[in-house]
């Protein structure tokens, strides 16, 4: 019978499938999921302000002779990571651990998560405090262009860090193993083959750890790129599945998506950097600091005009990266040609990801086009190509 419905209709059964409770707890994970980014922002300003008022970053710069120095600049940024991070544990905790938790998308304990939450900001506090101290550096040494400057630095930096990545960082939060023989690695190596990664760069990961989430990804560039697949995907997935999923990864790959962010994310920077200059005094002042742009005891301020813009521009990064999705999506019909399993794949993701948004809240907060979309999108190339949908 369902072989009669309509692409949109035979989308909608499968949406359906999940259950009016199912999908009223996607909705309100999700809903809230729009105010925790919100809420983020006021939580950044509340964490300067309170620094701020407490002259804790004037307290640790005044014990340097020279504190506009690489090292005192580099230890009060450093300061600044731990201290921001201190504070907004509470809410980490809240977002991060308890709310995933209370949504049962995770069943990690709270002591692996503090130990894995200890290890990533130990390396973002070394490698943000770097940076920090390379930025302040422009400022000081390249005048009134230093925002451009400072756009480039950022772009070498997120290309740096797509290589450094998967040898580097990933295996430090995650155990990474080859797939074992058998179908699933035969399948995996057949993409891994059309998008140019070695076969030795196929690897299964505890990704279980962490979440619940049914999850692939593609990551690294020219010989650290690989496949890896979560032990979630293994468990919970048939093999069309898999291959439909990884195939979509796989797309991001082979279309070079991340290359649009080592070109996008630079300009981003240079744009807010550019209004960082002009942002700066006035929102130092609306906090209550007399710092100067060329000074690391104002990283309260970045942060504020950081976490304000950075909600502005959501709704631009999103769109960017919905496309990317979409792109994907087809990539892995054109190629893998499993669209029943993308989209049953795909509905396995609505229960923390609701399937059924207005175009305004996707517009605005979905970094995804919505599941039903996606899967409609799948049911219109089966009818459209009913050989392969056979196979």
């Amino acid at each position: 019978m369902t072989a009669t419905l309509s692409p949109a209709q035979e989308a909608a059964r499968m949406v359906d499938s999940l259950g009016p409770a199912a999908l009223a707890k996607a909705e309100a994970y999700t809903t809230g999921g729009h105010w925790v980014l919100i809420g983020g922002v006021v939580v950044s300003v509340l964490v300067a302000f309170v620094m701020v008022r407490l002259r804790l970053l004037d307290r640790i710069a005044a014990r340097f002779a020279q504190p506009r120095r690489f090292w005192p600049t580099l230890v009060v940024s450093a300061a600044f990571l731990l201290i921001s991070t201190l504070l907004t544990l509470p809410w980490s905790l809240y977002t991060d651990w308890h709310r995933e938790r209370a949504y049962d998308l995770s069943s990690q304990p709270l002591g692996d998560f503090l130990g894995q939450m200890a290890i990533g900001q130990s390396i973002s506090t070394v490698l943000g405090a770097l940076f920090l101290a390379g930025v302040y550096a422009l400022i000081r040494r390249t005048g009134k262009r230093w925002w451009v400057w400072s756009g480039g630095f950022a772009g070498v930096v997120t290309l740096l860090a797509l290589l450094a990545g998967p040898p580097l960082i990933e295996p430090l939060f995650n155990d990474y193993q080859p797939v074992p023989p058998g179908e699933v690695r035969t399948a995996l190596e057949q993409i891994a083959e059309d998008v140019d990664i070695p076969k030795d760069r196929i690897f299964m990961y505890d990704g279980s750890r962490q979440s619940d989430r049914f999850t692939a990804n593609v990551s690294g560039l020219g010989p650290s790129a690989r496949i890896a697949i979560a032990d979630v995907a293994l468990k919970n997935a048939t093999l069309a599945e898999v291959r439909a999923v990884t195939g979509h990864e796989a797309g991001h790959y082979k279309l070079g998506h991340v290359f649009r962010y080592v070109v996008i994310f630079p300009l981003l920077a240079m744009a807010f950097f550019f209004l960082l200059d002009r942002l700066f005094d006035p929102t130092a002042r609306a906090l209550g600091s007399d710092a100067q742009l060329d000074e690391p005891r104002g990283l309260p301020v970045f942060a504020v005009v950081g976490a304000v813009l950075g909600l502005l521009v959501t709704p631009l990064t999103n769109t960017l990266t919905r496309v990317g999705e979409a792109e994907a999506d087809q990539y892995s019909l054109e190629t893998v040609n499993e669209p029943d399993a993308l989209a049953t794949a795909l509905v396995k993701t609505a229960e923390y990801r609701y399937p059924r948004p207005s175009a305004l809240e996707e517009a605005l907060f979905y970094t995804h086009p919505s599941v039903e979309k996606r899967a409609l999108r799948a049911m219109e190339w089966k009818a459209a190509h009913p050989t392969g949908a056979e196979k």
